[in-house]
């Protein structure tokens, strides 16, 4: 049995951190949560004592130190196959892995033009062809995956893509970026669990800004 320690930023804006925490909090997987906030402009000092990067989030396991947001979902996955992180069809894993790996590795774009911002009031942002290009194939993707699983999640059951996924519906919602059907569909069921609305309710109840993420 693990004794994971999480080590996440600040709930409103840490998309990074948001993935592994919804998805541990959503599986029940048992885990010891440490908020170390980055009010600072280039983060927090104090990342240095248990973040080989400077960066969070971080899981310890032991002696063990994981970072990164999909590195700690697939040692999840690991260490308790049981939990179904990943699908149990071997295609479906490498699907599921794939598209994780893709929101991973891209879509700059809305990153930096949309950061996660739950305290935010909604409304609708003007974005350029970039950003769009961006929502359009997320789009896709979740209408790919949900239309070959029957939903709720992307897989069927929640996975490590939902995790992955998450903050984007945050950012869907945030700044209006999308009006399409699949986008109603999907954020009802994420934000329909429990790991969701408490984490919401933590991140609504912060008091810390970082200027950078304010758009």
């Amino acid at each position: 049995m693990a004794s994971f320690e999480l080590f996440i930023g600040n709930k409103n804006y840490s998309s990074w951190s948001f993935r592994p925490w919804i998805a541990l909090r959503h599986k029940d997987i048992a885990f010891e949560e440490k908020l170390v906030p980055f009010d600072f402009e280039n983060g927090n000092p104090e990342f240095r004592a248990f973040s080989p990067s400077m960066k969070v989030p971080v899981l310890k396991d032991g002696s063990l130190t994981v970072w990164d947001s999909l590195a700690i979902l697939e040692y999840a996955a690991e260490c308790f196959p049981d939990k179904g992180l990943l699908p149990q069809d071997k295609a479906m894993r490498a699907r599921a892995r794939a598209v994780s790996a893709e929101m991973h590795s891209g879509f700059s774009a809305l990153r930096n033009a949309c950061p996660m911002n739950m305290r935010r009031q909604v409304e609708v942002l003007a974005v350029d062809d970039a950003v769009k290009a961006d929502v359009s194939r997320i789009l896709d993707i979740w209408n790919e995956c949900l239309s070959a699983s029957g939903g709720p999640f992307l897989f069927g059951d929640f996975t490590i893509a939902d995790a992955m996924y998450a903050p984007v519906v945050s950012r869907f919602a945030t700044y209006t970026l999308t009006q399409d059907p699949v986008f109603q569909q999907y954020h009802a069921a994420l934000t329909g669990t429990v790991a969701w609305q408490a984490w919401e309710a933590d991140a609504l109840k912060e008091t810390w800004y970082v200027a950078v993420d304010e758009v």
